[in-house]
């Protein structure tokens, strides 16, 4: 539930910030005869990321072969690690001139009269985190078994009070630190991503792939089993394992510290 929570919470801020700045620039602008074109293309965003969605669990569970369907999803597994990963490091250098250039992207539309390029715009925001949270939910059905209830209330919420943040963002709420969300939201998606990553890893061990090595370096079941109720939430969340093979703790080593420290730099340098 927090997991589905979070990735909603902080994508649906992202859509909604930028909906919300092109509305606001239109109301300055005093053309708000354009700001159905905008709902039209949030409107198709959604009908769209809904329909990616379903061609994903299509094609997960349409495929009869074991083997086929487990390479499907290690290509997800993999393709979502990537995908969380520069996400958090394009928001990082986004943050600071995204305004600018929704506000100058927008003028020329309005400028031309270019009603598709409007409707295109709002589409492509919300397409974009759309399609990441689709990818997310995918792979987290694969890297445990998903409470489709806890999930849709988790997710639901986190869409709901990312819609409440933008309100008082856009009516001038000064005392919002929402650089700090998400730099610090950033941090926790890309532990999760490394659950993912370490899901992979795994996945591609039981198909004989890549080599186990050593079939557990260590195991502390007894202190806290990664099938027991607080186990399988760190492991839903953050990919936790009690026992895992040397090449999985060592990959999911390697990707921690490659993405923390591209994190860091990255907001060290986007705050000069």
């Amino acid at each position: 539930m927090f997991a589905s929570f979070l990735i909603t919470f902080r994508e649906g801020l992202e859509a909604f910030l930028i909906v919300g700045i092109i509305l606001s620039y239109l109301n300055k602008l005093e053309t708000r005869q354009f700001n159905k074109y905008i709902y039209m293309g949030v409107f198709l965003g959604i009908v769209v990321s809904l329909f990616i969605a379903y061609i994903f669990q299509v094609m997960l569970y349409s495929i009869d072969n074991e083997l086929y369907q487990k390479y499907l999803m290690i290509g997800i597994l993999l393709f979502a690690t990537f995908i969380l990963s520069y996400m958090v490091v394009w928001m990082a250098n986004q943050s600071k001139q995204i305004k600018g250039q929704i506000q100058k992207n927008l003028k020329k539309l309005i400028g031309t009269k270019n009603i598709i390029g409007m409707i295109f715009l709002a589409f492509l925001a919300v397409l974009r985190e759309g399609f990441e949270t689709v990818l997310f939910f995918s792979s987290l059905s694969l890297n445990q078994d998903l409470n489709l209830n806890d999930g849709f209330i988790g997710a639901s919420l986190g869409l709901f009070l990312s819609i409440i943040l933008v309100y008082f963002l856009m009516k001038g709420t000064k005392n919002i630190p929402i650089r700090v969300f998400f730099k610090y939201t950033g941090l926790l998606i890309l532990i999760i991503a490394g659950g993912l990553f370490g899901s992979a890893v795994s996945m591609l061990q039981a198909i004989e792939i890549l080599p186990t090595f050593i079939l557990s370096i260590y195991d502390i079941a007894y202190i806290l089993d990664d099938r027991s109720l607080v186990g399988t939430f760190l492991r839903a969340l953050f990919g936790y394992n009690s026992s895992p093979t040397l090449l999985h703790f060592v990959a999911w080593i390697f990707y921690m510290f490659v993405s923390i420290t591209l994190w860091k730099k990255t907001y060290a340098y986007a705050s000069k």
